[in-house]
């Protein structure tokens, strides 16, 4: 996740996240994280998406503009389930007494605007010579 810092120097973080759909991304951390702090000041992140397991040359990956936010205490009843089970069975789940009241994390969101793609520039059909990113319409490109 890629944030910025009061500064004006990018910052990037590695977060593990819990997604909602394609629109909505839940993930843990500390308010007093600098990542966090920028958010509170400057709510618009990038975020890239990707198995970094691939072998070199396979991999794919979606690019995500978001407005990020810690989850307002409103919100957490109706969210903190779905953000917070585990997805791999090495993943840690929180209970909800460690994100709530003088405990130090809480469960952030962030909402997408924008999905893009890498596309090689020699692809067949979208390649214009360079690589380049294409914007993705979720909803003129879902079955319907």
């Amino acid at each position: 996740m890629g944030t910025v810092d009061p500064d004006g120097r990018p910052r990037v973080s590695p977060v593990y996240y819990a997604p909602d759909g394609y629109d909505h991304l839940y993930w843990i951390s500390s308010p007093d994280a600098q990542h966090s702090r920028n958010i509170a000041e400057r709510p618009e992140v990038s975020m890239v998406i990707f198995d970094s397991t691939a072998p070199i040359g396979t991999a794919r990956a979606v690019y995500l503009l978001a407005t990020a936010e810690r989850l307002p205490d409103d919100e957490f009843e109706r969210h903190v389930d779905h953000a917070c089970r585990a997805r791999f069975p090495e993943q840690r789940v929180f209970p909800r007494d460690e994100l709530q009241g003088s405990a130090p994390l809480r469960l952030y969101r962030a909402r997408v605007t924008e999905h893009s793609v890498h596309v090689r520039g020699s692809d067949p059909v979208h390649g214009k010579g360079i690589d380049s990113r294409l914007v993705v319409d979720l909803e003129s490109s879902a079955p319907g």
